[in-house]
């Protein structure tokens, strides 16, 4: 695990958007907390099945190994329903490829309680490939997709209902229908090639270094998947954006640049706020009271052409938001320590919705030496995005 890295100043080395430069404008107020909620870490499926068999025998973090079940843990991605629900997607289970082969990835709806703190888990499906659309080989007869087969790490749905999911062994994105059975074979990446890659091509990328982020266009006509590292070569920090059009399943010749304000920084996750604009998740990958960066930015990619990055300024500072009702015994600075920050949402147009991989049973960013909840919070912003209302959660459709 990298060390905790402080940055000093105010982020002198990030580009921020023209912003009103009155010497006394008052300072914005801090984003704040409205909401919290949590699924505990022991959280498993009833009769699904065991899990976590090279993890060991000793207990990590309190938690003892292998499971029975398949836990419910790793949120990567999630997509908002409109409805107070959403949908998640784990990732490949315990870190790695050659320790999650018996973890059975799957996509879980869920529901938070912002009265209570508590998460309800109500449906959700596992990822299959029935109809052989993947084509290498898969660890399962029953081709149901395991953690050795692909790495979920982020999730879009389109407008027909299925779901497109970018997985970071490859790196690639694959369809799924609403039962989550592959629909298609995947797209690789152009020019990216992670260490896991199935086809046992030279990796340019380091390992959980790939595919990380994606999200979709407010007229839902493309797909921007975003990696978390760089690719050999690049400068150092510099990150791809690709463009993926839907109607034709193929990658344009677009490209956007964005960087990290640390080389050894990862993005996490994004969201689109309009056409020209979105949210992004940065990180280091630290945690508890080492944890020093994770933050949301709000990234402008118009006049990002050639050489040029596309412009981010500080949205919210994850470690410090301002709790002013004390939410569920919090003090009045709320922290999001967790090393791996992986889901945010638009809940409207001035408030988010973000949530962690808790990666059961290693992590303990909340509490040292406990594993930590998958943990949902709902931050308001000070001011209104002036998003695009198509990519706004809707609700769902009358039967």
């Amino acid at each position: 695990m990298a060390s905790a890295i402080l940055l000093s100043g105010a982020l002198a080395s990030v580009s921020f958007a023209a912003e009103s430069s009155a010497a006394d404008a008052p300072a914005p107020a801090r984003p704040a907390l409205t909401g919290w909620a949590q699924l505990p870490a022991r959280t498993f499926l009833p009769d699904s099945g065991p899990s976590g068999r090279e993890l060991g025998t000793a207990p990590i973090n309190g938690v003892a190994v292998p499971f029975d079940d398949q836990p419910v843990q790793g949120f990567s991605g999630m997509v908002p329903n409109g409805d107070g629900t959403y949908t998640v997607v784990s990732d490949n289970g315990y870190a790695y490829k050659n320790n999650s082969a018996d973890f059975l990835l799957r996509v879980n709806r869920v529901r938070p309680d912002w009265a209570t703190g508590a998460v309800e888990l109500l449906d959700g499906f596992f990822l299959s490939d029935p109809d052989s659309r993947l084509p290498f080989p898969l660890t399962r007869a029953d081709r149901i997709l395991t953690g050795a087969d692909l790495d979920p790490e982020s999730i879009v749905r389109v407008s027909d209902g299925t779901y497109w999911i970018g997985d970071e062994f490859g790196p690639l994105l694959f369809h799924v229908d609403a039962a989550g059975r592959v629909l298609g074979e995947p797209r690789a990446l152009p020019g990216v090639r992670a260490p896991e890659n199935p086809y046992g091509e030279p990796a340019n990328v380091k390992t959980s270094k790939g595919l990380e982020s994606l999200t979709i266009s407010p007229d839902g006509r493309y797909l921007y998947p975003l990696l978390e590292g760089s690719v050999d070569g690049d400068p150092a920090g510099r990150l791809r954006m690709y463009e993926f059009d839907l109607a034709t399943e193929t990658y344009t010749d677009r490209r956007w640049a964005y960087q990290l304000d640390r080389p050894n920084f990862g993005t996490a996750d994004a969201v689109a706020v309009d056409t020209d604009r979105l949210l992004v998740i940065e990180r280091d990958n630290t945690q508890g009271t080492k944890a020093a960066v994770k933050r949301v930015y709000l990234v402008d990619r118009r006049g990002a052409d050639g050489n040029a990055t596309m412009d981010k300024r500080l949205l919210v500072n994850l470690l410090d938001i301002a709790n002013p009702q004390l939410l569920h015994g919090f003090g009045e600075t709320f922290r999001f320590p967790f090393q791996c920050v992986e889901g945010i949402s638009l809940l409207d147009d001035r408030t988010i919705v973000v949530t962690d991989d808790n990666n059961l049973p290693l992590s303990s960013g909340r509490s040292p030496g406990a594993p930590d909840d998958n943990e949902f919070i709902r931050v308001e912003l000070p001011e209104p995005l002036g998003a695009d209302p198509r990519l706004l959660p809707q609700p769902p459709a009358r039967q």
